[in-house]
């Protein structure tokens, strides 16, 4: 690991003790709702677990530490973070499972419009967040090749 790479997994905590307990409970809602994310159609993960790790960052070197180097979504986490974007394969995959999932809960399994409308929209977020947002390695790997 360079410099670089620990200076951007080094904590910066905050001095303030109330900011720092918000911060981790900030980051643990986020955790909670990513792991129902991973369950629940429609409710995307990786966002929310990337927002934990901000919050984490901010107030405890000990829980970033622990979600980097979870075995499920710790790699992808750490390489967002080092601006390595998400691999092609993974984002095909996650886009592919938000459309299955909440395109059945929307179709079949929820009632109220509401409720579907909400679960789309979460959906579309989730896809627009990867397709737009997120860069792919691959392409990281040749602009660097370049």
């Amino acid at each position: 690991m360079n410099d670089l790479d620990k200076n951007i997994h080094t904590a910066k905590e905050t001095k303030n003790p109330i900011a720092k307990i918000l911060w981790i409970l900030l980051g643990s809602f986020f955790v909670m709702i990513g792991a129902i994310g991973a369950v629940v159609p429609g409710l995307p993960t990786t966002l929310f677990l990337i927002l934990a790790a901000a919050c984490y960052i901010r107030s405890s070197q000990r829980l970033y530490d622990w979600l980097i180097t979870n075995k499920t979504f710790g790699p992808y986490l750490k390489d967002y973070r080092e601006g390595k974007g998400m691999p092609k394969n993974a984002k095909i995959l996650a886009v592919s499972m938000i459309v299955i999932f909440v395109g059945y809960a929307v179709v079949f399994a929820l009632e109220g419009l509401m409720l579907k409308v909400f679960v789309g929209l979460f959906g579309l977020v989730g896809i627009f967040y990867i397709i737009l947002k997120v860069p792919s390695s691959e392409d990281l790997d040749n602009e660097s090749s370049k």
